[in-house]
């Protein structure tokens, strides 16, 4: 102990403080509890505790020594032109930018693959329900059946529920027909060759034409006209209501296509 204390001597400097910057302080009180826990309190196995007790030491040395240090005009700020090289180099902090996005990939593709797996075991779930549910309207209907067919029932109520179930579906599927509306395919030729509509029977006489009578002329119809070909007229003209030949038909038939 006295050699210890000789070398302590030997070694001491009567410096100013503003040289040695020392502070020897204990832990700052806790705000929790407003007292400054003893170092005995602190379980070192514990390290929450341990690095608490720590902390509020540093705490206790910064709020004695910055007063001091602005007393004797010490600067205690960082300038902002100050540049402080890094520890790591920039090829060690690109491989650790490297692992923690190849990191943050394989989390989100995990997570995907989760979705995808949830997704495929409720649509399952709902695929089993679904044939459940035909098993056994199924097997009532049999059932309704096999009662009938041996005389325990004379009700048909269950031909009524298919009927009205198949009508059902076939007005929600026009619905979803007519609301869906043509594709982009069908646009285009509407738009290109128009809407289409009937062609064929669109020159039929119909019975409000057939009733019309307002464009009759009996002279025309019956060669009774001046100037017209005939019995008595000149020159021997041909009668106008007369049937043209076979080949003149055709070719009319062909210009009006």
């Amino acid at each position: 102990q006295d050699g210890l204390k000789q070398c302590l001597a030997e070694f001491r400097q009567q410096l100013a403080w503003v040289e040695r910057l020392d502070v020897t302080l204990g832990p700052v009180a806790d705000p929790v509890s407003q007292s400054a826990s003893a170092s005995d309190a602190v379980d070192p196995e514990n390290d929450f505790q341990r690095e608490m007790s720590f902390y509020r030491q540093a705490q206790a040395a910064v709020l004695e020594a910055l007063p001091r240090l602005r007393k004797l005009q010490v600067p205690t700020r960082r300038p902002d032109d100050y540049f402080a090289e890094m520890a790591k180099s920039d090829q060690q902090m690109q491989k650790i930018r490297q692992k923690l996005k190849s990191k943050q990939e394989a989390m989100e593709r995990s997570e995907k693959a989760k979705q995808l797996r949830a997704m495929r075991k409720y649509g399952k779930k709902v695929q089993v329900e679904v044939l459940q549910r035909r098993q056994k309207e199924k097997k009532n209907m049999l059932n309704a059946v096999k009662k009938y067919q041996k005389g325990l029932s004379d009700k048909l109520d269950f031909l009524d529920e298919e009927q009205t179930s198949s009508q059902g579906n076939k007005k929600g599927n026009a619905s979803q027909r007519t609301k869906k509306g043509p594709n982009a395919k069908r646009r285009y030729k509407n738009q290109k060759f128009g809407f289409g509509g009937k062609k064929k029977g669109s020159k039929w006489n119909t019975k409000e034409s057939f009733n019309d009578v307002s464009s009759f002329q009996s002279k025309v119809a019956h060669n009774k006209g001046p100037g017209k070909g005939g019995r008595g007229g000149k020159g021997g003209k041909k009668a106008l209501n007369k049937r043209p030949g076979k080949r003149a038909r055709q070719k009319m038939k062909n210009r009006a296509r």
